[in-house]
């Protein structure tokens, strides 16, 4: 079946070193790397070795990878290099900033193995493996015999120890000469070559199906090699190495004490030639310590000779005429080691301490044994020293990544090495260029080996220098380029496995089921190895790319393993080998395990030959097998399977431990759903000998068994007792394997009975009792869904193809299914308006519970964000990439059909286009119920994400082209339009004149009379979303720029200008609205933001204009008039904004209706009188008192503790500093209106003293102009005539909050409102001083994802926001710092707005600068964005970017800010 690309995503982010991080990919999977938000709108190269197509790859040579951004540069969210990775192997990637190396890591790309001569693909999973020694094959002409046995037993991966010629221990990893094929394979009429062998494999690939790989020994070679003797620069030896000196010495010491112990000349001593109890090991030491010690005088090795030292120093004093050198202070007096080590040399801190006598020798001695005197002169004569080589061997407890020869190690010199004395460590140095000889005759050898295997192990990869295996690799992969690689590692840790791993390019590392020490810890390896629980969900195609482990090639028993049937039983081989054969990864085994040999074949000892395949021989037959050997036949039906598991995408895994003895593994194909369970009682004690309960648990097993593909036993035989054969190796003869295969149920000997019970309505279980399970029996079953619940599946899945081709396999035609499911998903969306899509995905609580629902609650969690599919999505979305199937959500799911019901019928009981999408889900939801239990989280997941990313496309192909166009980040922040623009039960605006067009009607449930419906903005979720408290004329305009005109919804905006333009009151706008009736008319700011929002309608909107003329229905046609119904008074828009310019012109002063505790339970009663007005010196918009806060700073201290009760903690009289902005935006553009005739006033007209005054708005512009800064701005010197407190000032360069307050301090507090007034009116600034200005307020205000509300330096400053507190602490107590240091986040719009704006002016250089600056403050809010469950921004964060309990989740205008910023870039 052909996949779809699958992509994975790696996020980059600053100074993340990930060489320790696996991360594995496929041939003809993309890699994309991505921009994490530290740093995004940096200018940032990546580079990699992965060679460019149609090159070959060259490990130092990296190249630049080249950036696509699809949707444009507003933000850096899309933008992304790739690679096409169709090539095998390890490639390093790093990227820079600024020329400075930033971070980096490794990729593995797998191989693909290909058998067969139609070189069809054998999937890594599907791997299995037998070990051979080669020595143990024989002369070549018998190879074909005794391989055989590894074909007929299943295996498709042959590997054999080196055949090359072996040094004279005999040791399969001890080799003579590399390029040498082994002359024991010759016989005198044939010699044996390398194409010969060559032959076999390729024979064994095409007709066999098996592949062939062999070790490489990159770290010695034999002591006895030629070659080693003619270069012995390739080894560690006395010239090459003089820092072995001292060791060697201790090493030809304790040689000689050796000696005279052998020859009983220590007895006097307590030593006597044959050392047998403790007794005679402390002779010993003692003898090290009193005779060898003190002859060789190792310290003198290390010590300085003092008398030359001082005379030395005493001479450069006398020279040097008492004059100093400065040095370091921090470098202490340290010695210098002699290069040459020859005695009193130098002196370091040495321990020894021999505890115990080892008679290993360190090092090759070729010479005849003379003194040790006369050794010490020869281990300075080059001639001789260079022949005095360090064997290899290994460090129990060492960093593998520290060469142990190297200077700088004392492993030699305390006798730390476990030794090979058959063979000679080779000194590579650190490139080819330091041994030439060794680098080439190594690489010949690596050559040689890619030419006739298709892999390689690394043979004792953990101590290969990696430097030389990397060059050695690089070499066998140009040759192979698909070459199979494992190793066995020993490094104790999984991250020193990954360095191996990722610059080796490993394709598999071996792991041994023998370290397991019970059937427990059997069945957990196999867990740990590979493949995704069952029912685990279906990932998308692009998805990040996950860290991973290593591939394992899981062994049963490797070549270095004790013998098992000596440490557990014979009876427990088969059981052991199912379940490592169950595991979902490459699984293998070694020679010798299925023919029961009872002990170890030994890697140097062993000399006898492997059995040869004779499907006629008899059990007791010498030199032969077939399946009546061991477990053999067993063997074939578990290696079938396994590559039948793996062939057929079987990659769920489920392990069950039934008891102490018995462990069920299932593994789960999750298209078909068939599952094969295989029970396997293993048998770690012999049960001859040991207990063994006759009492089997009863097993479930889920679904309808269709047979049993395996029952075996492990049974005795007469077959006469064991006896180790002299020429060939042989297993036990009295063990064997009675089986059968693909049997029914009922002609099954293991079991007794099976009957089916149901587990709900649609799950069908079968319990089976066991009979004959005894230790040593395997049974194995392949289960399918019950015919019912297959069918539903089959459904499913034909109805998700439509959003995914991976439902195709295992997918059904569906003939009786409802009407509903035969239309496309797409086209029942495509009725759905924005304002139903608010309905279908979001909905928070609150505006639920006033259509008496409310959202799902989910038992032992915590209730859903939204009832729409977005609370929902929310949570999975988390639970899917980790598979988190124990999540109560997912609890939730298999424990009923609440949560599915919920879904669909929420939306049934809504208006016709919801009801659809409602039905389609009840209709699909009808499928669901009939699966399996475990299965549903899976296919619930499957059918919402189906939905969920279609209707996201409906809602984006409702919205501007911005939006559509725009970034993932530009679309996910339109959402935020969707999920705050709503239609509730009760509307929310006033009615707007029957005399417009275009307005949405209803019928109401209750009166069943038309009335409009309106959509209205909620100011922010859960605190500010229905009732009364939902809409807020302050927070509707400044989100409406954002959330409304930039994403293209502009019939929606205009409703909303003109129901808030009916209220007018005052010539203001309202604060609350409360649906106009019960409208606060308390703020000063919110009409002057309706203002700016109808310029900014006028200039988005095609033909914008228009809007001036429409009707409003005014609800109070006099301030004192009651609420009149639509229609009775209507006037056009412009009037209305007259009436606003014209009353604060004129001034407004009035008493709040209803004033004291019923409407405000803190004002003090000064605070319910509203003053605004409009200076005629400077143009200022003014207005407010000490008791009263009319701007969005807006805290009334609430707290009788702490004495702050019916104060307001920013009551920012006078003209603030925004709204003087927004004043000036408006009349500048209300001049150019007029200008056009498109505005019917040119100025306002009061009366002043009794007589008529016009004001034009081009003379109110002008005054704003020619006093704002001279007012407003904080010189930069001090004496500044302009500057009436200037004892106040604590910051210069910035500009003043507010203008004349009533408490002159307040004014020159920095807060972050005039980098507003900046954007709405730039003309008002010089560009220098706004961008000093702007510095400061990034410095000192500029917060992760808002602005600090105050200035740190401030001695009211409080960022944390706490509205419980309640003590005596005036400036906290109930929130009262609400805007004293809490970082909101819509001022962080408006800074980086000016930003930009004046940043252009400045010059391109700092514009760039700039554009990094703003790329990245968004980045944190896409951060913010994508892991918040409400899928908004929040209102506020207290310092530093923390959370904030008490603020709003998703904030409206917190939303419309950031895409408004993204829409200017």
């Amino acid at each position: 079946m052909a996949h779809a690309k699958q992509t994975r995503v790696l996020l980059l982010n600053d100074m993340e070193k990930l060489d320790k991080t696996l991360f594995r990919l496929e041939q003809g999977f993309e890699l994309q790397f991505r921009l994490g938000p530290t740093l995004q709108g940096k200018h940032v190269t990546v580079y990699t070795n992965y060679p460019a197509s149609g090159e070959v790859f060259d490990r130092h040579k990296f190249r630049s990878l080249s950036w696509h951004n699809p949707t444009g540069k507003e933000d850096d969210s899309d933008k992304y290099c790739k690679l096409d990775l169709q090539t095998s192997g390890s490639y390093k990637y790093h990227f820079s900033h600024e020329g400075q190396k930033s971070g980096g890591g490794y990729i593995v790309v797998d191989p693909i193995l290909r058998v067969g001569a139609d070189n069809h693909e054998l999937p890594l999973d599907c791997v299995t493996l037998q070990t051979f020694l080669a020595k143990c094959l024989g002369p070549f002409d018998g190879w074909e015999d005794r391989l055989r046995v590894a074909k007929e037993s299943g295996y498709n991966m042959v590997h054999l120890t080196p055949v090359q010629k072996l040094g004279k221990s005999r040791s399969c990893y001890s080799l003579a000469d590399q390029l040498e094929v082994n002359p024991d394979f010759s016989t005198p009429n044939k010699k044996c070559s390398w194409s010969e062998i060559g032959k076999l494999v390729e024979k064994m690939k095409n007709e066999w199906n098996m592949l062939c790989i062999t070790d490489v020994v990159y770290n010695h070679t034999a002591s006895n090699s030629e070659w080693i003797t003619q270069h012995p620069e390739c080894a560690y030896n006395l010239v090459n190495s003089p820092h072995l000196k001292p060791a060697w010495l201790l090493d030809r010491a304790l040689c000689h004490l050796t000696y005279k112990v052998a020859g009983g000349k220590c007895s006097d001593k307590g030593v006597p030639p044959v050392i047998e109890n403790e007794h005679h090991l402390n002779c010993i030491q003692k003898v090290i310590y009193e005779d060898v010690y003190p002859k060789i005088r190792l310290w003198e090795f290390f010590q300085v000779d003092v008398n030359k030292a001082v005379q030395q120093f005493k001479t450069l004093l006398t020279q040097a005429g008492g004059s100093k050198v400065k040095t370091d202070p921090s470098q202490h007096l340290a010695i210098i080691q002699d290069p040459e080590f020859k005695r009193f040399s130098c002196t370091v801190d040495m321990n020894i301490a021999l505890n115990t006598f080892i008679p290993h020798r360190y090092f090759t001695y070729p010479f005849k044994e003379t003194t040790l005197e006369e050794e010490e002169i020869m281990m300075h004569q080059p001639d001789k020293a260079s022949c005095f080589m360090a064997h290899n061997g290994w460090v129990m407890g060492d960093d593998p990544l520290r060469n142990f020869a190297e200077p700088g190690s004392n492993v030699y010199l305390r006798r730390e090495l476990i030794c090979w004395g058959d063979s000679v460590k080779l000194r590579y140095g650190n490139k080819p260029e330091d041994c030439p000889y060794l680098w080439a005759h190594m690489k010949k050898y690596t050559e040689m080996t890619a030419k006739y295997f298709h892999g390689v192990r690394l043979d004792n990869c953990h101590s290969t220098p990696l430097n030389v295996a990397e060059y050695m690799l690089d070499t066998a992969r140009k040759l192979r380029p698909n070459l199979y690689v494992v190793a066995e590692l020993f490094t104790g840790s999984e991250e020193l496995d990954n360095v191996f791993v990722n610059k080796l390019g490993i394709s598999s590392l071996i792991r041994e089921a023998m370290s397991a020490y019970n059937s427990h810890e059997e069945g957990r390896l196999v867990y740990r190895f590979g493949g995704d629980p069952v029912g685990s969900f279906v990932q998308p195609r692009l998805r990040p790319l996950m860290p991973a482990i290593a591939h394992a090639l899981f062994m049963d028993i490797t070549h270095d393993n004790e013998c098992p049937i000596q440490h557990r039983s014979a009876y427990d081989a088969l059981p052991s080998s199912m379940i490592v054969s169950m595991a979902c990864c490459a699984t293998g085994s070694t020679r010798g395990y299925d023919e029961l040999v009872p002990h170890q074949i030994s890697v140097v000892s062993e000399e006898r030959f492997y059995a040869k395949w004779n499907p006629a021989a008899l059990p007791s037959t010498p030199g032969e097998v077939n399946f009546k050997t061991g477990i053999i036949a067993g063997r074939l039906a578990i290696n079938r399977l396994h590559q039948e598991l793996g062939a057929k995408d079987f990659n769920q895994v489920f392990v069950d431990q039934v008891d102490e003895d018995i462990v069920a593994v299932t593994r789960h194909c999750p298209n078909t759903h068939q599952s094969v369970v295989a029970v396997s009682r293993t048998a770690f004690r012999n049960p001859k000998t040991s207990f063994y309960s006759q009492e089997v648990p009863q097993m479930c097993i889920p679904g309808r068994i269709e047979e049993v593909v395996l029952e075996a036993r492990t049974v005795e035989r007469n077959a006469g007792p064991y006896k180790k054969d002299e020429h060939s190796i042989n297993g036990l003869p009295d063990y064997t394997v009675e089986l059968q295969e693909h049997i029914q149920l009922k002609e099954s000997k293991i079991i007794k009975q099976a009957s089916v019970a149901t587990k709900g309505p649609n799950e069908f279980v079968q319990e089976i009792e066991f009979e004959k399970l005894t230790p040593g029996s395997v049974i194995i079953f392949r289960v399918s869904l019950d015919p019912k619940a297959q069918a539903a599946v089959g459904v499913l899945r034909s109805h998700l193809v439509q959003f995914s081709p991976h439902f195709k396999s295992g997918s059904l035609p569906d003939d009786n299914s409802e009407p509903i499911l035969k239309t496309p998903f797409s086209v029942i969306t495509s009725k759905l308006t924005l304002a139903d899509l608010n309905q279908v995905l979001y909905r928070c609580d609150a505006e639920e519970q006033e259509d008496g629902g409310g959202c799902y609650d989910i038992p032992n969690w915590s209730p859903l964000k939204y009832a729409g599919l977005q609370g929902l999505m929310s949570v999975m979305a988390d639970i899917r990439p980790k598979n988190d199937l124990g999540h109560p959500f997912c609890g939730n799911l298999r424990s009923g059909d609440w949560m599915i019901d919920y879904v669909s019928d929420r939306l049934i009981s809504r208006a016709e286009a919801c009801a659809e999408v409602g039905k389609w889900l009840k209709a699909m939801f009808i499928y669901l119920k009939q699966i399996p239990r475990y299965l549903i989280p899976c296919y619930f997941d499957a059918i919402l994400v189906g939905a969920y990313t279609t209707l996201l496309d409906v809602a984006w192909k409702q919205m501007s082209s911005f939006v559509q166009n725009g970034s993932t980040f530009v679309k996910h922040l339109s959402l935020g339009s969707v999920q705050m623009c709503g239609i509730g039960k009760y509307p929310s605006l006033p009615p707007l004149s029957p005399a417009i067009q275009d307005v949405p009607y209803r019928l109401n449930e209750i009166t069943k009379e038309r009335e409009q419906c309106c959509v209205s903005l909620a100011a922010g979720l859960p605190h500010f979303s229905s009732g009364i408290f939902r809409c807020w004329g302050r927070d509707t305009f400044i989100a409406l720029r954002g959330l409304m005109l930039v994403t293209g919804r502009y019939l929606e905006a205009r409703n909303i200008i003109l129901a808030f333009a009916g209220t007018m009151r005052h010539g203001l706008i309202p604060n609350l609205l409360g649906q106009g009736t019960h409208a606060r008319f308390n703020c000063r700011d919110a009409v002057w933001w309706w203002l700016q929002c109808i310029q900014d309608y006028c200039k988005i909107v095609p033909n914008g204009t228009e809007i001036i003329r429409c009707p409003v229905s005014k609800m109070y046609p006099t301030d004192d008039s009651p609420p009149q119904p639509a229609g009775r008074h209507d006037q056009p828009l412009y009037d209305v904004i007259q009436e606003a310019m014209q009353r604060h012109m004129q001034g407004i002063q009035f008493r709040e209706r209803n004033a004291g505790p019923q409407i405000d339970r803190n004002m003090r009663d000064e605070g319910f009188n509203v003053t605004a007005g409009a200076d005629m010196a400077t143009g200022f918009v003014y207005g407010g008192n000490r008791s009263n806060c009319g701007t969005w700073m807006d805290k009334m201290g609430e707290s009788d503790k702490a004495r702050n009760k019916g104060i307001p903690a920013t009551p920012r009289d006078g003209s603030a500093v925004e709204i003087v902005g927004l004043c000036k935006s408006t009349v500048r553009w209300l001049h150019e209106l007029s200008k056009k005739n498109i505005f019917p006033y040119s100025g306002v007209t009061v009366k002043r003293h009794g007589k008529a005054e016009t004001v034009t708005y081009d003379q109110w512009n002008r005054k704003i102009q020619a006093h704002f800064e001279k007012l407003f701005f904080v010189s930069e010197n001090p004496a500044d005539r302009n500057e009436k407190h200037p004892t106040l000032v604590h910051k210069r360069g910035i500009y003043k909050d507010s203008y004349g307050a009533s408490s002159p301090w307040c004014d020159y507090q920095l807060r972050p409102n005039f980098p507003i007034a900046m954007v709405v009116a730039p003309e008002m600034f010089s560009p220098e001083k706004a961008w000093k200005a702007l510095e400061i307020v990034e410095q000192k205000l500029l917060g992760p994802l808002g602005m600090k509300t105050l200035d740190p330096d401030d001695m009211v400053y409080c960022g944390v926001y706490d509205n419980a507190l309640d003590n005596d602490n005036y400036n906290v107590a109930r929130g009262f710092n609400y805007h004293q240091g809490p970082e909101w986040l819509w001022p962080i719009g408006y800074f980086l707005r000016a930003k930009l704006y004046f940043a252009k002016l400045i010059g391109p250089e700092i514009y760039a600068k700039t554009v990094f600056l703003v790329k990245n403050v968004l980045s944190r809010h896409y951060v913010h964005l994508e892991r918040s469950s409400w899928k908004g921004l929040p209102e506020l964060t207290n310092e530093n970017g923390q959370y904030c309990s008490f603020s709003c989740e998703s904030q409206a205008w917190s939303i419309a800010v950031i895409l408004e910023v993204l829409h200017d870039l």
